[in-house]
Formats: C-alpha cells, sequence, structure tokens
C-alpha cells in the first residue's frame, strides 16, 4: 500500500517511515467510516493506550526518583488524559488526516477532543506495531517533549481539587452552573462558573463543559488559595 500525499506528510511530521502503511491507515480510521475491507482505529487505540502509559510511568519514575506513588499518580493522569493526547494531535495536525464519515464530520469531528485524543493513542500502537516498543516509546517521549517535565507536582484533576479544599475547610461541594452556550450546534462554546458555598466563583469559556468546569475550578481555586 502506498500512503496518499497528506498521510506521508503525516507520517513525516510524526518522524516514522511506515514499513507496513496500512497501519497508519487504520489508526485515522474513525469508526463512522469503518467498513469490513476497511477496520476503524479502537482496537489501535486500545493497545496505544496502553503503550502510552507504560512510556509515561517509565519517564516520570526516571525524571524524579524520589517521588513516591501517591506524587506520581496524579502526574501520570495529568500526561495521559484524553485532553493531553488531543493536544498532541493538533500539534500534529492530527485532524486533517482523521478519516470520518459524512456525519462526523459536518458535526465537527475533526476538532473533537474524544477523537483527536482516541486517534492519538492509535497511532502510538500503529508504531509500536510496524517497528517495535523502542520505536513507539522514542515516538512518545518526542512528541509529549518537555511535558514530562513540567508536569506539575500537583497535577490533580481542577474539580477534584477544588472539591478537597472546600471540604478541608467545611464546606459542601462547589456548584457549577452553566452561564451561556453559544455558537453552532456542532461547534458549542460554553460559559460555566464553578461557585462556593460562600459566594466566591470565578467563570471560563471553553467548547465544552468539561473543559469550562475544569479551567473555572482552576481559576476559582488559584484565586482562593492566594488570598490571604
Amino acid at each position: 500500500m502506498k500512503l496518499s500525499g497528506d498521510l506521508q506528510a503525516f507520517a513525516g511530521r510524526l518522524g516514522h517511515s511506515f514499513q507496513r502503511p496500512e497501519l497508519l491507515v487504520r489508526a485515522l480510521t474513525h469508526p463512522s467510516i469503518a467498513t469490513p475491507a476497511r477496520p476503524d482505529n479502537q482496537r489501535l487505540e486500545f493497545l496505544g493506550d496502553r503503550v502510552l502509559g507504560l512510556v509515561m510511568a517509565e519517564a516520570l519514575l526516571m525524571a524524579d526518583k524520589a517521588a513516591s506513588e501517591g506524587q506520581l499518580a496524579p502526574r501520570f493522569n495529568a500526561l495521559v488524559r484524553k485532553e493531553t493526547c488531543a493536544e498532541v494531535a493538533r500539534e500534529l495536525g492530527l485532524g486533517d488526516v482523521l478519516r470520518l464519515g459524512r456525519s462526523e464530520m459536518l458535526s465537527g469531528g475533526r476538532r473533537k477532543e474524544a477523537l483527536l485524543g482516541d486517534a492519538m493513542e492509535a497511532v502510538i500502537a500503529a508504531v509500536y506495531r510496524d517497528a517495535g516498543f523502542e520505536a513507539a516509546k522514542a515516538l512518545v517521549l518526542r512528541l509529549w517533549g518537555d511535558r514530562v517535565g513540567r508536569v506539575k507536582a500537583d497535577a490533580r484533576d481542577p474539580k477534584t481539587a477544588l472539591q478537597e479544599w472546600a471540604q478541608a475547610r467545611g464546606l459542601p461541594p462547589p456548584s457549577y452552573i452553566e452561564l451561556s452556550r453559544e455558537g453552532p450546534p456542532h461547534q458549542p462554546v460554553f460559559t460555566i462558573a464553578a461557585r462556593l458555598s460562600t459566594g466566591e466563583q470565578d467563570q471560563a469559556t471553553a467548547g465544552s463543559k468539561r473543559q469550562a468546569e475544569q479551567a473555572a475550578a482552576r481559576a476559582l481555586l488559584a484565586r482562593m488559595e492566594s488570598q490571604p
């Protein structure tokens, strides 16, 4: 199989020359366009998630040899979560070469975090299947770059961190209020407020409710912790 021009360019950005180009094609094939003759990327995604996890776990152990499991776990979660995979995918322009069905394309599938993150994991598995673990490891470490070194010691989910902060002060869990939803159905923009029972709140805007809630929680927690 010979790769099309756009996939050749994508493989160049990956920095990997595929001996089995069909693996890359499969990694970029969403279920919405799959057929018996053109399988989707879900099995590769399953494998890639495990390869990524092993690479990141080892990298974190090497980066901080004194860290406890309790310190390493949140850093690991921050590095392998879907949002981070999607971020790397965007840097590679993966959305431009993702094979999607018409309905997914019309609903903005090339920008969806879940689709980009899943496809990124599938691409990692494609490299692993094509050239082995060391090649996949080198790819992941290069693409993730300095994220391993700069991941925060406390990389907890912001909503969890804010809830723990509130509970430590005898407060009920914070609430999240949708202030507005704008934009077309396939590309909505949400503005969410994170609010404490004491009345303090912060708000954020993002392309999904989850992202907006996370950003609002992060902003509110940073403000509360900065107060004397």
